[in-house]
């Protein structure tokens, strides 16, 4: 495990979990933390050892939103920019990510949760879009997430209302993915990134971009961007993989590898011809 302080890195069999570990602020973002999360990010997308992301909070909270209780000298805007830093980092993930949410997940907090693609959470999980009380406006990409998510009118009620509301109704309004008990969240989550890292990485990657930039596109779009897809996958060995596998009846193992030769070495292990 990493111990950069306010966030611990963990890595097991391809799989990261990132905690935020502010326990004693229930995991809020100040300055440093925003920070430390987008180089983390960062640095994630560049190991190809790392085949799925788990977000989560210390001390039985997710995450509180941003730390506003310590006044900086400086431009709103700077302030900003590490909130976006922070949401394209995470969007841009080539690997499938997974908020294992815990206690509370308020304003930017619940906003980085819906930035995953995947949400477990307890029964006792809480989520608010707290902005409107405390004078400020959605944040984190929630104004982009939350209408593709519930639709424009439920949006705009978690937004402008604020409420707090439980794991369930969250669930109901397709803002959760699974309500598990909280003795068995870590199993079922650690189930879930072992599946999703067992998976070929490059079509993974692939399927995961295209239905992101899905939502934003017309179905033409969208059948172009498959047909300029499917023939990459086609060049790695997992596409021969999976039909093997499943001939032989066994479980595939997905690797990612190319196995196209460059040209001119096709012949490479027998010498020139």
């Amino acid at each position: 495990m990493t111990d950069s302080g306010s966030l611990l890195s963990e890595d097991r069999g391809g799989v990261r979990t990132l905690t935020l570990n502010r326990p004693d602020r229930r995991n809020a973002l100040d300055a440093g933390l925003w920070v430390a999360l987008a180089d983390a990010l960062r640095d994630l997308k560049r190991d190809r050892d790392v085949r799925a992301l788990i977000l989560t909070g210390a001390g039985g909270a997710f995450c509180s939103g941003a730390d506003i209780s310590v006044p900086e000298d400086v431009h709103p805007r700077y302030k900003l920019d590490r909130l976006t830093d922070v949401a394209l980092a995470l969007h841009e993930l080539a690997v499938p990510t997974i908020a294992k949410v815990t206690g509370i997940a308020v304003g930017a907090g619940w906003n980085l949760a819906l930035g995953c693609d995947l949400v477990v959470a307890t029964p006792e999980s809480r989520f608010c879009q707290i902005f409107a009380k405390r004078g400020l406006s959605v944040d984190l990409g929630g104004s982009w997430l939350l209408p593709k998510l519930v639709g424009l009118q439920q949006a705009k009620r978690l937004v402008l209302l604020g409420e707090m509301i439980d794991a369930e109704e969250a669930r109901a309004l397709g803002l959760v993915t699974w309500v598990v008990p909280a003795d068995g969240i870590d199993a079922h989550v650690d189930d879930l990134a072992d599946r999703l890292a067992a998976g070929p990485p490059f079509a993974v990657a692939q399927s995961k971009a295209l239905l992101n930039d899905g939502a934003d596109a017309t179905l033409r779009q969208a059948l172009a961007n498959e047909a300029r897809a499917q023939p990459g996958n086609f060049a790695t060995a997992d596409a021969a993989e999976a039909y093997a596998a499943f001939a032989a009846k066994r479980d595939p193992e997905f690797s990612g590898r190319w196995a196209i030769r460059p040209a001119g070495t096709a012949n490479s292990d027998r010498g020139t011809e």
